[in-house]
């Protein structure tokens, strides 16, 4: 059963946990449940995604009920008009707070094929992504080739919405996501498995704000940061920090 944050006649949200896919991708053609069907089946009527969250990325999920309301949140989402919040437990120590401008290209289509360098998507587009740290950790563990490990929480607020842009972002200035397969570090994602029992992507959308497509007004939904994200903020000192 999806965790319903939200839902009135135009939108609902749900908390996606960490593993889920929106809907189906030829990436993981094994899949067989996707958001998108599960909550269609749980409501008992049609809903449209209104953005993506990575597979491995959990927290606050939004939906439209109706096609005249998909397409006025949707272009609130195309012109970077909502707000999105996310929480990261990331590699190393990033100063306090800083601003992410580097242009990113798209590297695959909808269904996951990856898109030919001659392709007209594969040009690099504007992306930025602001950030402000909000704790950091020393540990006593020689984890790459110094003798302690440094970690840390941030919030991160995407400016726009490239793909993968948040993960991208965070590996182009050298503090990458724990537990990102693609764009992180294995030595320290292996760490988090074997130390916390943590094998997910450490990433998780916390806040969406928008104006509700019927009346204008503001809408924040919130999710706090699932189970097994929340135990390892707890074991690493961070318990109750969610900026």
């Amino acid at each position: 059963m999806l965790e319903i944050l939200y839902r009135d006649d135009r939108l609902v949200a749900i908390n996606k946990p960490a593993g889920l896919l929106v809907h189906r991708s030829n990436i993981d053609r094994h899949e067989t449940r996707f958001a998108v069907q599960l909550l269609r089946d749980q409501i008992g009527q049609r809903v449209h995604p209104l953005h993506r969250l990575d597979k491995g990325t959990s927290g606050v999920l939004l939906f439209a009920l109706d096609a005249d309301c998909a397409r006025e949140v949707g272009g609130q989402f195309q012109r970077d008009e909502i707000a999105k919040r996310y929480l990261a437990v990331v590699r190393g120590w990033p100063p306090e707070a800083g601003v992410i401008d580097h242009p990113l290209s798209r590297q695959f289509d909808d269904y996951g094929r990856k898109l030919g360098a001659d392709s007209a998507a594969a040009a690099a587009l504007p992306a930025v992504t602001e950030y402000r740290r909000l704790a950091r950790v020393e540990l006593p563990d020689a984890v790459d080739r110094y003798p302690t490990s440094r970690y840390a929480l941030v919030e991160l607020s995407p400016r726009s919405g490239r793909q993968h842009q948040l993960r991208r972002h965070l590996k182009h200035i050298s503090h990458p996501i724990i537990g990102d397969a693609t764009w992180g570090k294995g030595i320290h994602n292996r760490f988090f498995q074997q130390r916390f029992g943590c094998g997910r992507l450490l990433l998780a959308c916390t806040r969406l704000e928008l104006k509700h497509p019927q009346n204008g007004h503001a809408l924040s939904i919130a999710a706090p940061p699932e189970e097994n994200f929340a135990a390892v903020l707890g074991a690493l000192g961070w318990d109750g920090i969610r900026g």
